[in-house]
């Protein structure tokens, strides 16, 4: 550690470039765009593999965005919540919006992974370097005066490379959950939508699941470990929280084993559909803010499932969202336990499920595993930043 160098973040980058967004009201800057185009809201400590949005070689020619090369690490400088600060890496060509500070960091001076890792532990610290009244925000000449610790040139790769792996394996398990989750749909779509059968009579989601809501106040027993299925705990990788009753305040529901979870808060905006299976412990408890979906039959699970995550289903479902605040709308409980739903034979709901459980039951264990790798490099980024793991060149 002793070796290590303080150095302003400045010193290891080539450039470092703001972004910007083409006027929205011209359309042909957005139309048919091939240029991923990044938002803040994408930046979250991960590697830019796609854009939710892209422009065109005309918008960005007519706007201050930049084309960013591959490897640069970007910074949100701004946004909603605890945006600022987050760091990521993309993984392709693309430019980004103004709330973005792209790091272009030159290779000879600095692993651009390590950059990453460092700027990835140091959150909490660019957080407290923020400025402004209104809403604070960190600006380019604060990411440029930025302290790094930098170690030598090869012991900077043989770091980044540990975490890296980790983040390679994660990467890949997630890449198969996504996989798995296309299979199963489209054995779904075969069997409940392309082949199905007019005879089917047409009944509601009420015929096979219940509205479970047994309601529960941690505070009553403050002491007892619950497992936290929250709206952050869903968008942090579905990865519920482990509080003591002590610390939660509001009433929840509690959590059955092989259920859905339907967030009602502002479905029309963010899709938050919870599938859980036998991984769910005693405990287990969730934000009210959740419809439970529960099955009358365990054998019913998957086929509900995918029911509600069909497209058009759950598009329909959520175009139901009411309320006086624009920004918290909700749907009512009867919009999902009303839906149509095709009534068919428990014989072919079972069959089906013999041959979509491994699938799900694959995604669960690469849920556990995804989980397991997450917190043993978040355990290893600080011991490595701050040199107390060394890795033997």
């Amino acid at each position: 550690m002793s070796e290590w160098k303080g150095k302003a973040l400045n010193y290891v980058c080539k450039d470092v470039v703001t972004g910007g967004t083409p006027l929205s009201s011209v359309k042909e800057y957005f139309e048919n765009g091939e240029i991923p185009w990044l938002k803040t809201k994408e930046v979250n400590f991960n590697r830019i593999k796609y854009t939710e949005n892209y422009i065109s070689l005309e918008g960005l020619a007519n706007s201050s965005a930049k084309l960013i090369p591959i490897n640069s690490v970007i910074v949100a400088m701004y946004g909603q919540g605890d945006t600022a600060g987050r760091v990521a890496i993309n993984k392709i060509p693309l430019s980004t919006n103004q709330a973005c500070c792209n790091l272009i960091i030159d290779e000879k001076k600095a692993d651009y992974n390590f950059i990453y890792y460092s700027l990835s532990n140091s959150y909490e610290e660019l957080v407290l370097r923020k400025t402004g009244s209104a809403q604070p925000n960190l600006n380019t000449r604060i990411l440029k005066d930025f302290p790094i610790l930098l170690p030598s040139l090869p012991e900077q790769t043989a770091i980044a490379s540990v975490l890296s792996s980790l983040d390679d394996k994660i990467d890949l398990l997630h890449r198969q959950n996504t996989t798995l989750e296309k299979m199963a749909e489209t054995l779904f779509r075969q069997w409940f939508v392309e082949d199905a059968k007019e005879e089917w009579e047409v009944g509601k989601i009420t015929d096979y699941a219940i509205h479970y809501k047994d309601s529960i106040h941690p505070q009553q027993n403050q002491a007892a470990l619950y497992s936290h299925y929250s709206i952050p705990a869903f968008d942090n990788g579905k990865n519920p929280i482990n509080e003591l009753g002590q610390e939660i305040q509001s009433n929840k529901y509690k959590v059955p084993k092989n259920c859905i979870l339907f967030s009602k808060l502002n479905p029309h905006k963010d899709k938050r559909l919870w599938l859980l299976q036998n991984e769910v412990g005693k405990n287990s408890i969730c934000s009210t803010e959740f419809l439970i979906v529960l099955p009358k039959r365990k054998e019913y699970l998957y086929f509900l499932y995918e029911w509600l995550s069909l497209k058009e289903n759950y598009n329909e479902i959520a175009s139901g969202v009411g309320g006086t605040s624009g920004s918290h709308q909700r749907i009512a409980p009867n919009t999902i336990y009303d839906f149509q739903c095709p009534l068919v034979a428990k014989s072919l709901i079972e069959n089906f499920n013999t041959q979509i459980e491994p699938l799900f039951q694959k995604q669960l264990s690469n849920q556990t595993q995804i989980h397991t790798l997450t917190a043993l490099r978040d355990t290893l980024l600080p011991k490595l930043m701050n040199g107390e793991v060394t890795i033997k060149m």
